[in-house]
């Protein structure tokens, strides 16, 4: 060995014994807010992302949304009523209990029970109408009716150990009862700010990279894009559309994107007689709703420059949309297509509704939980003035503006919702199906829209086990809800992950941040 090849062999093996603890550490900039870490108080996306890497699901799906095994080695329908689950052996909670079918159960026993739920995981499971323990490792599960989504709404529902089952809300909060099957254990959430995990040393599956991982809460993305390029952090979610270009053109960055099935909507009040926001241009309240004509809707949308959002707001960060599903999907239906910009036939329609001045309306949204939903709100406000629907904005934070849209507070909002389920069945389900609390429909149908007729496709639909005949029924419930625009969608987000050099991470098509699948270069 020469005497160069001699130094830097030294040099590469100081290296390897001098490096420091925190190398195996990983910290990661979210840019929304986690609201809880109870797994089944509030169905966000946040809560969710975190709360997986705690506890687990009996299916989990891979980074396109296909299922995998989980805390289920795998499942069956073994008639049309009956699901069944074979659990796996040798799993063991961070308390060192053993994982058994008496733990789904107490679970299932839970996730309806849960007080004060802003947006209630029971809609994956209202269908169960029995659940049969055949011995500690098989459970069934029945429904009233044949139902093919049980293996995805399993993947939604997080499971605890039985003993958590009367746990409040605080209790997972405080950390007293966030006790999981998952990869990494809790160690301390601040609201607001963090939540640190450790390793699970004795993780059944594939031991993550990382011997502790901290989530940073920076909603601000100018702060968050700061944090990745001083190295405060080493990798963020939600790359901001206006920083894109500048951190792709950054050699010490990674960037890694995908279309996301998060699609980004306005939710009318299409139901009340009169909304609490719609007024006369002289703000006066109108003594009835105009947003009940589907004549207006049409016309907002009409209103929107979709495109124009997309490239100027979204930097080409999204894809224009005129439903619920992108592209690719299951469900997607190619002959809906996105609303054209027309502000002239926009005006027409509201002249033909009795509205020819137009009138007044405040559109609400959050600022600090999806890419530019400030913007998008004050950018839709004024598309809208332009056809005579006078529009103020008033956004607040997420915790806050969940919290008052599922009071009814509102009379046009602007949200996003991903498909837990990678299908149209999810946002048909919690959007646009008419609200109905004791069979789990519409739990987030703020406008509540209400269709016979698409109501009847999607329960056929969730009743048909044939895969295509299935995927025409939602696309047939699609297009029903789309041409009375029980939502106006708008557009499907691209979620944009950046990282330092040193670290890679596979793109999720269900914005999923998990620090599982980040892996050292």
């Amino acid at each position: 060995m020469n005497m160069r090849t001699l130094a830097a062999a030294i040099l590469w093996a100081t290296a390897l014994t001098t490096t420091p603890a925190t190398a195996a550490d990983l910290s990661i900039a979210l840019g929304a807010d986690v609201t809880s870490m109870d797994p089944h108080f509030h169905n966000l996306t946040p809560n969710n992302n975190v709360g997986n890497h705690v506890f687990e699901t009996l299916v989990a799906k891979d980074p396109r949304g296909r299922l995998k095994p989980a805390l289920a080695e795998s499942w069956r329908a073994v008639d049309e009523l009956t699901w069944e689950f074979k659990l796996r052996r040798g799993v063991k909670f961070h308390d060192g209990t053993e994982f058994t079918a008496a733990d789904v159960t107490a679970t299932l026993d839970r996730v309806p029970n849960v007080p004060n739920s802003p947006s209630s995981f029971a809609t994956y499971s209202k269908q169960i109408t029995e659940r049969i323990t055949v011995d500690p490792y098989t459970i069934r599960l029945k429904t009233a009716k044949p139902y093919p989504l049980m293996p995805n709404d399993m993947s939604t529902i997080m499971i605890i150990p039985a003993r958590a089952r009367g746990a409040t809300t605080d209790d997972f909060n405080s950390g007293k009862a966030t006790v999981g099957t998952g990869p990494f254990k809790f160690v301390r959430w601040q609201k607001g700010d963090r939540v640190e995990l450790a390793r699970n040393d004795n993780y059944w599956g594939a031991k993550p990279a990382w011997d502790k991982v901290t989530f940073r809460v920076i909603t601000s993305d100018p702060t968050r894009v700061a944090a990745l390029l001083s190295g405060d952090v080493r990798a963020i979610e939600n790359v901001p559309t206006s920083d894109l270009a500048k951190v792709l053109k950054n050699p010490d960055l990674s960037v890694y994107r995908q279309v996301s099935h998060r699609v980004m909507y306005l939710h009318i009040d299409s139901n009340r007689d009169q909304s609490p926001l719609v007024t006369d241009k002289a703000g006066r309240p109108l003594d009835r709703n105009p947003l009940k004509d589907v004549r207006v809707r049409q016309a907002i949308s009409k209103a929107i420059n979709r495109q124009a959002l997309v490239e100027r707001l979204m930097e080409g960060a999204a894809v224009a949309t005129g439903q619920v599903m992108p592209e690719g999907m299951f469900g997607y239906d190619p002959k809906v297509k996105p609303e054209a910009f027309d502000p002239e036939g926009a005006r027409k329609l509201l002249a033909a509704a009795g509205y020819p001045d137009g009138f007044g309306l405040t559109i609400h949204g959050p600022n600090n939980r999806y890419v530019n939903d400030e913007q998008v709100a004050q950018a839709i406000a004024q598309m809208l003035t332009r056809v005579g629907i006078v529009t103020k904005v008033d956004v607040m934070p997420s915790s806050v503006y969940f919290s008052r849209a599922n009071k009814l507070e509102f009379s046009l909002m602007l949200v996003g919702w991903g498909s837990d389920t990678a299908e149209a069945s999810s946002p048909l389900k919690a959007l646009l199906a008419t609200f109905d609390t004791a069979k789990g429909m519409g739990n987030a149908n703020r406008g509540r829209y209400s269709s016979a007729k698409m109501d009847a496709l999607l329960d056929q639909a969730l009743a048909t086990v044939d895969d295509a005949r299935r995927e025409r029924l939602l696309q047939e419930a699609t297009a029903v809800a789309m041409s009375e625009l029980g939502i106006i969608p708008l557009y499907h987000q691209e979620s944009v992950w950046a990282t330092r050099k040193g670290v890679a991470y596979a793109p999720r098509a269900d914005e999923r941040t998990n620090a599982f699948e980040f892996r050292p270069q």
